[in-house]
């Protein structure tokens, strides 16, 4: 019997991004949070004797500002040869997107596979075969399986891949397959890397992404970590998740439908927040908060955002470790806006007006003529996949809400005072 640990897409140094506007958030922990990830993995395959780590891509995130990302994992990597722990790594797009990656000399217990074939490594003592590719540049479109070999069958085989398979949702298509054509090879277990989210695509055979080992931003949420994988007999008898993030992104969707308080309002964010905490088992927290719902303190709340934004803070504060991302109002009013005023009332010309308010994507843009040459003048590694100056549909959606309660709260009160 033996085991192995299977990673991927570390991303070292990658910055976490959304909290550092703020004066309270944990920046220290925010800037080393993805090498201590990494640490907690090392320790891992230390604690648990593996026979052997598996690397599926994305150890870097592109180029290093300086050595000391190469440095670092060199240093890690010797942990784990002196403890005559093997590991084999298949290079994915953020690595082929690096230059001086290519340069790093590797101890001789690392194993990096050929971007110019698929590449077979043999450990005899173990019965194990593994075989990978490495990207040969960021963006490989081609099937990569067509050319890994047959499984042999006096062998346990294991095929080291970063891929998106047939598509994943925010990724890219990298390297596509699909599940049959990895069937067909006769492996018993696929490494697969790319994808951020844990997923387990077949048990016959293992196809599966471990995810990411932490959390960048909010749109990575919940658990991160890797897969320990235990073998008997050629045949694989547990796939276990284990954590190693060290701060965690969480959505917090609070309905209001029953708060018609801001003492109750306040209660109720501590006890979610608090909840939120006892899941993360120990974690510092960053938390997006979402209030929803139709409540009466629908126009408290956007008469001033900014203070409940204060207050929210506040609470998240008193808890010691838990930090605000953002915080967005997405709450309705028990009726509408409209009725509230009569038919005849100098106001409902305007209200109506507001709600009928349709701005989409472009129009909002245009209104900042500048906007695309100040965004062509940021570094580079602020424009990716997850481009906080490129906001997608949704966030635009909930701006459009923003902007409509906004004005409409603004009219109510100005309709008040004109009584």
């Amino acid at each position: 019997m033996f085991s192995f640990l299977h990673a991927a897409d570390i991303h070292l140094d990658s910055p976490l991004r959304g909290l550092e506007v703020y004066q309270d958030a944990p920046l220290e922990q925010i800037r080393g949070a993805a090498r201590r990830a990494f640490d907690n993995f090392v320790e891992l395959a230390i604690d648990e004797e593996v026979a052997f780590v598996l690397l599926a891509g994305d150890l870097y995130d592109g180029d290093w500002k300086d050595y000391n990302t190469g440095i670092y994992f060199v240093n890690r990597m010797g942990r784990l040869r002196e403890a005559g722990i093997p590991v084999f790594i298949v290079a994915g797009n953020h690595d082929a997107a690096s230059q001086i990656t290519r340069a790093l000399n590797l101890p001789d217990n690392v194993m990096l596979f050929s971007h110019r074939k698929c590449e077979t490594r043999i450990l005899d003592r173990l019965g194990v075969a593994i075989h990978g590719q490495s990207f040969f540049s960021r963006a490989v479109t081609d099937d990569l399986t067509q050319h890994y070999p047959q499984g042999d069958p006096s062998l346990f085989n294991i095929g080291l891949l970063h891929t998106s398979i047939n598509g994943r949702p925010g990724h890219e298509p990298y390297a596509p397959c699909t599940l049959d054509a990895l069937r067909s090879k006769g492996y018993q277990y696929w490494a697969l890397g790319h994808v951020h989210q844990h997923e387990e695509i077949s048990h016959d055979p293992w196809v599966v992404f471990p995810g990411n080992i932490q959390g960048r931003h909010i749109r990575e949420t919940g658990t991160k970590g890797c897969a320990l994988v235990t073998v008997n007999n050629s045949q694989i008898v547990a796939v276990e998740q284990r954590e190693l993030d060290v701060l965690r992104w969480s959505v917090c969707r609070i309905d209001l439908g029953k708060c018609d308080k801001t003492e109750s309002l306040l209660e109720l964010i501590r006890e979610t927040f608090e909840d939120e905490r006892g899941l993360a088992d120990g974690r510092p927290l960053a938390v997006r908060l979402v209030l929803e719902g139709t409540t009466p303190l629908h126009g408290r709340l956007h008469e001033n955002s900014a203070h409940w934004h204060e207050e929210f803070r506040a609470v998240a504060a008193n808890l010691g470790d838990v930090w605000l991302e953002k915080i967005l109002f997405n709450t309705r009013k028990e009726q509408q806006t409209v009725e509230d005023f009569a038919d005849d009332s100098p106001l409902i010309t305007l209200l109506k007006s507001v709600e009928s308010l349709q701005f989409d994507t472009s129009r909002l843009l245009d209104l900042i003529p500048d906007f695309e040459q100040l965004r062509s003048k940021l570094p580079s590694d602020l424009l990716s996949n997850d481009d906080p100056f490129s906001p997608d549909e949704q966030e635009f959606a909930a701006l459009r809400e923003d902007v409509k309660e906004l004005l409409k709260a603004k009219l109510q009160q100005g309709g008040r005072h004109a009584n």
